[in-house]
């Protein structure tokens, strides 16, 4: 890239550099000892009381504790696609295997992980070059090569065959792969077959037996052995196993927390299989995921959760098209531009597919994937009356042959300047496990680093975050939000979220693209002076 200048002729520089090793931050409002980065951080808001705008200032004292623990994460749904491809994952990164396919030779990575393959901006140099590191030199993570995996299957198939049942993996590195999981076997998992498709039941040979509570006593079990036999400090429960029909919410049943203990104890029909996960995690003191579109997370489980001061997260993770989407609307939207009908359309062959072939789960997913552009659309009253949202349709179709490689068919149709008409069409086939699988490991990493992160506002005391992370919204259909809070559904924003709250504890204001030492001459000439050698400077 060449920059000019009023007093150059024309210079040549880099317009970023690559740092990947740590750093510490010297600032007055930053100390670091041996077990904790403190730091205090002016947060900067503009209140908006009708045509009086206000900026508003509160000081937070952030305190984030280095020492990142042994952490082990149970996945519910070991055996299926995503589950067993987490496994496969790790160990192919953790022991460095290369593989070759017709397309030549391929090397463990973690692409596709915004913890492990991403980078954010820390600052600039004193050249002016925007400075990138890793996202995760942020703050002290934990690394997915260090986690520790276990979980439930309602298939008792081994994870090696789970694996090339899931045909997702090249057969060469399948092969390589086999001898570290052929004795990985997932424990007996929750089965009750009015939550999933009927066509689930083939599958369903290693399930737990016995009443409701009976059932999530011994998940409980599970966990706690987990944790003594590897010897964890932490343990993270994340499903990733079929799609629920919705449940039924219910007065007396699932509410309230101490009504859903009571219905777990009578054995109420209309408590799921992922709630009873749920709530088995949260009174082992463990954090739970939900990867999946189902209302997990009833009133009953919220309140268990706060109650417990337990974190939970979900729903459904957002890997491919549902991504796309909150992308382009955001950018239509921000554009001017007036998306009036979006329609989506997917085929797949996996089990996900086949499952969500019952309308019971497929509404589940529909809803997960239609309430993505709310609150754009909501965002520009310009463009949209009261009330008013494009039409919005969502169709998925199970197809075996295609397998895990997904296709996903979008049309936007937007009206734009003078009752013209603008129509986007998106085709993306996507290997849909390949895309999921770093998503659990950023939303393990992610949420183990959320609970070693302390903040006190100024004249309050020291809390951790609300009971209901919502910081992980960027890897989430339908991001779950405390009662009474926005839904934050764009992209970017979703992610500057994240990395701004990071910057925060460590002191660091969040990062914009003013870039204004790049907008005046009289900087921009000093930089380039600076940057002359002496000799040359002498001359002139």
């Amino acid at each position: 890239r060449r920059a000019r200048s009023t007093r150059h002729s024309s210079t040549t520089m880099s317009s970023t550099v690559f740092h990947d090793e740590d750093f510490r931050v010297e600032s007055g409002n930053v100390t670091y000892t041996e077990d904790e980065i403190i730091s205090q951080y002016d947060y900067e808001t503009t209140e908006v009381d009708g045509g009086v705008v206000r900026p508003r200032r509160q000081r937070y004292t952030f305190r984030t504790e280095r020492h990142v623990p042994k952490t082990g994460v149970m996945l519910v749904g070991w055996g299926g696609n995503n589950g067993c491809t987490t496994t496969a994952g790790i160990l192919a990164n953790k022991h460095g295997l290369s593989w070759r396919t017709k397309e030549g030779e391929h090397k463990a990575n973690y692409w596709g992980s915004v913890t492990q393959a991403s980078t954010v901006k820390l600052g600039n140099d004193a050249a002016g070059n925007s400075v990138y590191i890793p996202f995760n030199r942020m703050l002290p993570m934990v690394h997915p090569n260090d986690l520790v995996v276990g979980g439930w299957d309602i298939s008792g198939m081994s994870i090696a065959d789970a694996m090339e049942r899931s045909a997702v993996l090249d057969v060469d590195l399948q092969r390589q792969l086999r001898p570290y999981m052929e004795n990985l076997t997932p424990l007996p998992s929750i089965y009750f077959p009015d939550f999933i498709a009927a066509n689930q039941s083939s599958r369903a040979d290693n399930v737990l037996t016995g009443s409701k509570k009976e059932q999530m006593e011994a998940v409980r079990q599970h966990i706690r052995d987990f944790k003594t036999n590897n010897e964890l400090e932490k343990v993270i429960v994340l499903w990733t196993a079929n799609t629920e029909r919705f449940s039924a919410v219910e007065e007396g049943v699932n509410d309230t927390a101490e009504a859903l203990l009571a219905a777990i104890d009578r054995g109420e029909s209309e408590i799921s299989p992922s709630t009873l996960f749920a709530v088995a995690s949260i009174l082992e003191g463990c954090a739970y995921i939900n990867g999946s579109p189902q209302n997990t997370f009833v009133p009953g489980v919220v309140e268990l959760a706060e109650r417990e001061k337990v974190y939970v997260a979900g729903d459904d993770f957002k890997s491919g098209q549902t991504k796309m989407k909150s992308v382009l609307v955001d950018f239509l939207v921000n554009a001017g531009i007036k998306p009036v009908s979006i329609v989506s359309y997917n085929h797949l062959g996996n089990n996900d597919g086949k499952n969500l072939s019952a309308p019971q789960t497929f509404r589940s997913k529909e809803i997960s994937k239609s309430n993505v552009v709310d609150d754009m659309v909501d965002s520009n009253r310009i463009l949209y009356e009261e009330k008013e949202h494009p039409d919005h349709v969502v169709v998925i179709k199970y197809v075996p042959h295609v397998g895990d490689s997904k296709r996903a068919m979008d049309e936007y149709t937007s009206e734009i300047f003078l009752g013209g008409k603008n129509t986007i069409v998106m085709h993306n086939t996507c290997e849909d496990s390949l895309l999921a699988t770093p998503l659990i490991y950023d939303l393990v990493v992610i949420m183990e680093l959320c609970q070693r992160i302390k903040m006190t506002p100024e004249g309050g005391e020291e809390e951790g975050f609300h009971s209901i992370i919502t910081l992980m919204s960027y890897l989430l259909k339908a991001p779950l939000v405390p009662s009474g809070t926005p839904v934050l559904n764009a992209l970017f924003a979703q992610r500057q979220c994240m990395v701004n709250i990071f910057r925060a504890c460590v002191g660091l204001s969040p990062e914009n693209s003013m870039t204004l030492e790049h907008k005046l001459a009289s900087l921009i000439n000093q930089r380039a002076e600076a940057a002359e050698p002496p000799a040359k400077r002498m001359r002139a």
